[in-house]
């Protein structure tokens, strides 16, 4: 069957994946670069020295790494977007190649400061998509028995942004009693999984950044315009 057999299909926009055309990018030379977002903002919090170990294991990986501090961020539409911690937020996640998000569970959710930090990132900022494409890795830390509600909705979230959630996780119960008086984390099944997850992280952003662009392209924005989209999303009536 061809394009011309599927009377509702432009055959000039409709393309046929190859395996050439997903290794037509050379490989990129660069480490890969990673952003991690934390969701808490006591002084020792433990999110904030679980994504600290992340970047170290990251690090020593080969990757270039940078960690957003929320601290004077705020709440989403209360400022404009020129607002420097939205600014930097936002140059931070244009500049990665793929992110580690690190929430507490807090009544069964993520936090109001994760959430932010998603929430001011959005799908478009002047026709660039600043998360499309990129792989993402959730993590979350629990005051008691291990849970992965967050960890859940930031995967929902992760999809909603169009980024390449890897099938690996990380949930670290009683977080308290895994860190020690340096705030290192100590040596437990709990750490091993972020080992996982972190190499797993690499090994997808290797995989996927210098492909993303093509893996992105799809057959409906080929064929409907931004402003065409514009106008028929924004029409007032249907």
């Amino acid at each position: 069957m061809s394009a011309h057999d599927l009377p509702n299909i432009d055959p000039d926009q409709f393309h046929k994946p190859t395996e050439e055309q997903v290794s037509a990018t050379p490989p990129s030379s660069h480490p890969p670069r990673i952003l991690l977002l934390y969701g808490s903002l006591r002084e020792r919090s433990f999110s904030r020295l679980a994504v600290e170990e992340a970047a170290r294991l990251l690090q020593a990986m080969g990757s270039e790494t940078r960690v957003f501090d929320p601290r004077g961020l705020p709440l989403a539409d209360a400022e404009d977007a020129s607002h420097p911690k939205v600014q930097e937020l936002r140059e931070l996640a244009q500049w990665s190649e793929g992110m580690v998000w690190c929430s507490p569970e807090r009544h069964g959710a993520m936090t109001g400061i994760m959430k932010t930090q998603i929430d001011w990132i959005p799908l478009s900022i002047g026709g660039m998509r600043p998360t499309q494409g990129k792989t993402l890795a959730v993590m979350q830390v629990c005051g008691g028995s291990q849970s992965f509600n967050a960890v859940n909705q930031l995967r929902v979230l992760g999809r909603w942004m169009r980024m390449v959630t890897i099938p690996n996780q990380s949930s670290v119960p009683k977080a308290f009693t895994e860190f020690d008086e340096n705030d290192r984390m100590m040596p437990s099944p709990y750490y091993n999984r972020i080992v996982d997850v972190m190499e797993e992280l690499v090994k997808f952003t290797l995989l996927i950044r210098d492909r993303s662009d093509y893996l992105t392209d799809r057959y409906s924005e080929r064929v409907e315009s931004a402003d065409e989209v514009s106008k028929r999303v924004n029409q007032r009536s249907m």
